[in-house]
């Protein structure tokens, strides 16, 4: 993050009035795995962050082994893609594959603290109500809660869908700013609906489309998706209308943290037929029952 503050979850921050943390004390005889993790964390340090990397000499400086040892080790986690080494300065940073992982601990975190807030909105509402996240071009869906009916909308958990067409993906777009959205629609504002293996209910009655119905039609450029994402931050959720599947309709509000960044979308699907009433409010009813679940991560609402 470009304020200097620790990862998902850790609310201390690294200023300039705030002395960094000691290097971790040199552990000589710890296990091959330990040395591991001394380098990573070493690698973490504000001064490796602050220089996007460090070399060989200040890392076995800073942990107090050897060179040789410190290089070996680093080829070893370079080889995982857990380090990064520049190949200009030949310093080392901390490797994609490590943010990677790290992610999917977030993710985890993020699904084991909505669950209930999940249930408590399916069971009032008595529709299917779901978590998503945005993955590239894509809304992912990180966990479904069933709606009870039998006549009922999917879940989605482990299934993809372009972002420009559910109300989700403009939610999750909607903290973005003009620059962002731009470069962000150029390569996926044509994406087509990708419908992954993992849809957990297959009984669905509904049919996902390869293109809206014009009526239908929310996003079909570039300004459309601004002007969208603009009604979205005024009214604090997204609706749909027989966008994605014939006969059902959403609505989507997003979950912010403690850094008041999108994190994650709500939402509530639901047959058209069981939702005679203004898609207004379904919308208002889901941005006020996902203001919990923000401020249960920190966010100040």
């Amino acid at each position: 993050m470009s304020n200097g503050c620790c990862a998902y979850g850790n609310s201390i921050c690294y200023g300039a009035s705030v002395s960094p943390p000691k290097p971790p004390a040199p552990r000589r005889n710890s296990s091959g795995l330990g040395r591991d993790i001394e380098v990573l964390e070493t690698l973490g340090l504000p001064e490796a962050l602050q220089a996007g990397g460090l070399g060989v000499v200040r890392i076995a400086e800073l942990t107090g082994r050897e060179k040789t040892v410190i290089s070996r080790t680093l080829a070893t986690l370079a080889d995982a893609g857990l380090v990064a080494r520049d190949p200009e300065s030949l310093g080392y940073r901390l490797g994609p594959r490590l943010f990677a992982l790290a992610a999917r601990t977030s993710e985890a975190v993020l699904v084991r603290e909505a669950r209930p807030y999940l249930r408590r909105i399916a069971r009032h509402t008595g529709e299917t109500a779901h978590l998503s996240v945005l993955r590239g071009g894509n809304v992912l869906t990180l966990v479904s809660e069933l709606s009870p009916y039998e006549f009922r909308t999917a879940g989605w958990e482990g299934v993809t869908t372009a972002a420009w067409r559910t109300p989700s993906g403009r939610v999750l777009l909607s903290d973005w700013d003009d620059e962002e959205l731009e470069a962000w629609y150029e390569q996926h504002g044509h994406d087509k609906p990708m419908v992954g293996p993992g849809r957990t209910d297959h009984t669905s009655a509904f049919t996902v489309l390869d293109a809206p119905p014009p009526e239908h039609v929310v996003v079909r450029d570039l300004r459309d998706l601004k002007l969208e994402i603009a009604r979205v931050r005024e009214r604090g959720y997204a609706i749909s209308d027989e966008e994605l599947e014939v006969g059902v309709v959403a609505a989507s509000a997003p979950v912010t943290d403690f850094t008041g960044r999108v994190v994650a979308a709500v939402n509530v699907s639901a047959p058209k037929a069981r939702m005679p009433g203004s898609l207004d409010t379904i919308g208002e009813f889901v941005a006020r029952a996902t203001e919990p679940l923000s401020a249960h991560l920190g966010a100040r609402l």
